[in-house]
């Protein structure tokens, strides 16, 4: 979806810093928020991955750019949690304001009043092998379609209307635009994307850099169609 989380590609945020002696948690209610998130996945709460990274987007927007990597999954188990009608918005905020909270304080989570209506069995593997014939060949150019998706995709915004090469074929994936809203699977090829780094950023761009991008099928139209 269009969003603060599509944040890939984007100018101004400098350097990726990190440490590779970082703890996994930085503290306790980091390990907490991870366990939940694994229950309510093993529980069905969250009905699969791209259910609960659909959960992440719709935080509430300044959650999204000020709460810890964390935090963010907190904001998203929570709104599941509530939409799964397990626990109700108000007796949260109730027992964190009994735990010394503001009640006034800003809160990440944005249930809806969506139902879920798949009941397609989980798998451990995204993988569905054999189901449908790819489309394009490596070595075909392609140009990715241009969307404004109001739900879960995995093509981001940087990467939208843009021209690149087919450099490899996976098979068939289960979909997350579908598989994020209940609407079922929707297995399609997947391939590896190359894009030189002029055409994502235009002629400013560093010489000689270039972006590989796995992107499904329903992204790409062919090149050579578009030109005809």
């Amino acid at each position: 979806m269009n969003g603060v989380h599509d944040l890939g590609g984007r100018h101004g945020f400098g350097a990726i810093d990190y440490d590779t002696s970082e703890e996994v948690f930085h503290d306790r209610w980091e390990a907490v928020v991870f366990a939940i998130t694994n229950r309510a996945l093993a529980s069905g709460v969250a009905k699969n991955v791209d259910h609960f990274r659909h959960s992440v987007e719709r935080i509430d927007p300044v959650s999204y750019l000020s709460d810890t990597y964390y935090g963010r999954w907190l904001g998203g188990v929570e709104t599941l949690l509530v939409e799964a009608g397990v626990l109700r918005s108000e007796d949260i905020t109730q027992r964190a304001v009994e735990r010394g909270a503001d009640r006034e304080a800003r809160v990440a989570a944005r249930p809806s009043g969506h139902t879920w209506q798949d009941d397609t069995p989980r798998s451990q593997s995204a993988a569905r092998p054999g189901v449908v014939t790819a489309k394009f060949s490596v070595g075909d150019m392609v140009t990715t379609c241009n969307l404004n998706p109001s739900g879960h995709t995995r093509l981001p915004s940087y990467a939208r209307g843009a021209c690149g090469c087919v450099v490899a074929e996976h098979g068939a994936w289960v979909l997350p635009d579908a598989n994020a809203h209940g609407r079922g699977e929707q297995p399609e090829t997947l391939y590896t994307i190359a894009f030189e780094g002029s055409e994502l950023w235009g002629d400013t761009t560093e010489p000689c850099v270039s972006v590989r991008l796995d992107l499904f099928e329903s992204y790409l139209e062919s090149r050579y169609l578009e030109a005809k």
